[in-house]
């Protein structure tokens, strides 16, 4: 039997490329191909796939891991494959705390593609190289006890946020925000905002600006 395949992603050049590499290979049927999150758990509670190959951000918001969510909540739910151009920790983190079952760039190579479609189907972790050592990288230093609410905070501060807009952006008080920060600085060895956003970057928890 083939893996029935849920493709999600809000550029439509992504999506046909997607579904044309699928339709080579007798394997993989591709049952809906849609550009937003909404149409994506929708679509999963509707027609039941095994695999769910989701992107991460939609028209420059990330909603992918909050989707993943969703559909893992879903009774009886499918695996969900993360297929994006950001490998960030806070990325990847929140996917894999989100439920997702892998985590592949979208320069992998359609045979690693189509080969982590097949593991996640059958219950396996997919990770790409890269991201896997990312996450023994992470597991292996102090930065490591940052939780990922932390690196959504850290993250938020890095794009130049303050308290009032991380809170409304994460639907949290602003004395929460105050709380992730204050746990942030000694696990990095910090004591100010700028200094955490530096040694962040400097240790590849966030993307450099």
């Amino acid at each position: 039997m083939s893996v029935r395949v849920l493709i999600v992603d809000d550029h439509p050049l992504m999506r046909a490329g997607l579904t044309a590499l699928f339709e080579t290979d007798a394997t993989i049927e591709v049952i809906a191909a849609v550009g937003t999150t909404a149409e994506a758990v929708s679509e999963a509670r509707r027609t039941h796939p095994d695999v769910v190959l989701m992107d991460l951000q939609f028209n420059r918001v990330f909603e992918g891991a909050r989707a993943t969510r969703e559909i893992r909540e879903l009774p009886d739910p499918p695996a969900v494959l993360i297929l994006t151009n950001f490998d960030t920790d806070a990325d990847i983190i929140e996917a894999i705390e989100a439920g997702a079952a892998g985590y592949l760039l979208k320069d992998a190579a359609p045979e690693d593609i189509t080969a982590a479609i097949h593991a996640a189907a059958a219950g396996q972790t997919a990770l790409a190289p890269s991201v896997a050592s990312r996450l023994l990288a992470r597991m292996q230093k102090p930065h490591s006890s940052l939780s990922a609410r932390e690196l959504e905070v850290l993250s938020l501060v890095a794009e130049g946020h303050n308290n009032t807009a991380i809170a409304r952006r994460l639907h949290l008080s602003e004395t929460t925000v105050k709380s992730h920060l204050a746990h942030i600085y000694p696990k990095l060895g910090v004591n100010s905002r700028t200094a955490a956003v530096a040694a962040a970057r400097q240790l590849g928890i966030i993307g450099r600006a």
